[in-house]
């Protein structure tokens, strides 16, 4: 185990070179030149030339990428260059905002899938089933900005059930008052594709030979599905979970952005407008950094609900 693990962290060296080399191309040869941006449309010639000597974008390539690289290695990534700011700093306290969404968000749509599915998959081939399907289908089919127009106009301006936007500073406030409707917005977004994925995952375990025989044992209905199908079908459901995590972190995006929640997502937006490199090239790379990890834990993990895969 130990050795797999050893392994697997030296393959994702080559990885994060790769994801660097990239992001270094883009940058300076696809995203044009900073100093223009930041300098403005009345800006001269010679504080453009000012801007690039302070930003450090006058060096010739291999030294930019030096720094890059020496960047990562320490995690410190310099100032923003819009803001000032540490760009550790920025991450850090954006973080928390964006957990406090996306934790309770998951575990919601996680067990809430779970129990959906077991539970169609139980009347599985009914007018249930397919009506539940159909509804699934057209609440996919429904846009997120959608969801979040018609939600905060019913819930929040018009029956004052929750604050339209705001953030507090106490992690109780936000999660009962500021992050209540942006959760139940993404719960109603996710679920339907949560439910037909999970659905799928269920009913490939449902015919198998283990199920039968489990029945033919005399078990009930509801211990088969929940005791012996479950178990199987975790390692899909647990392999999606773990695979959308570091995703989650910017495709939250829209909501933070329509609640004024001060979190990862809305960070890389404002970054991305202020052409502010080092916070866009700092939360790349940790993104990066937790896919490669998350997917290396989700590997120990399925091997532990299934003893029977042997990792090499």
């Amino acid at each position: 185990m130990l050795a797999y693990i050893v392994r697997r962290l030296a393959q994702m060296l080559p990885t994060m070179l790769g994801v660097v080399v990239l992001l270094f191309i883009l940058f300076n040869w696809v995203g044009g030149d900073p100093a223009y941006l930041l300098a403005g449309k009345m800006a001269n010639a010679e504080s453009i030339a000012n801007i690039r000597r302070q930003l450090g974008v006058d060096q010739p390539y291999w030294v930019q990428l030096g720094i890059f690289l020496r960047q990562i290695a320490t995690l410190d990534f310099g100032l923003s260059w819009a803001t000032g700011e540490p760009v550790g700093q920025i991450i850090g306290t954006r973080l928390g905002p964006s957990l406090t969404v996306l934790v309770p968000l998951t575990l919601l749509e996680t067990a809430l899938g779970i129990a959906l599915a077991l539970a169609i998959a139980f009347v599985r081939g009914s007018l249930t089933d397919r009506l539940v399907m159909v509804a699934c289908t057209v609440g996919m089919s429904v846009s997120i900005l959608v969801y979040i127009i018609v939600f905060q106009y019913q819930l929040a301006y018009k029956l004052g059930l929750f604050p339209v936007q705001g953030w507090g500073e106490h992690m109780g406030e936000n999660l009962l008052r500021y992050a209540s409707l942006p959760i139940l917005i993404g719960l109603a977004v996710s679920i339907a594709p949560t439910l037909r994925l999970y659905r799928s995952f269920v009913l490939d375990e449902v015919g198998q030979d283990y199920v039968r025989t489990a029945r033919a044992k005399g078990l009930g209905e509801g211990r088969v599905m929940w005791l012996h199908v479950l178990r199987n079908a975790a390692i899909p459901i647990l392999t999606h979970v773990m695979a959308s995590l570091p995703a989650l972190l910017i495709g939250a995006f829209l909501l933070e952005r329509f609640f004024g929640i001060p979190g990862i997502g809305r960070e890389v937006i404002l970054a991305v407008e202020r052409s502010d490199f080092p916070v866009i090239k700092a939360i790349t790379v940790y993104v990066a950094l937790a896919t490669m990890l998350v997917n290396l834990l989700t590997d120990l993990l399925y091997q532990a609900l299934d003893p029977r895969v042997r990792l090499s």
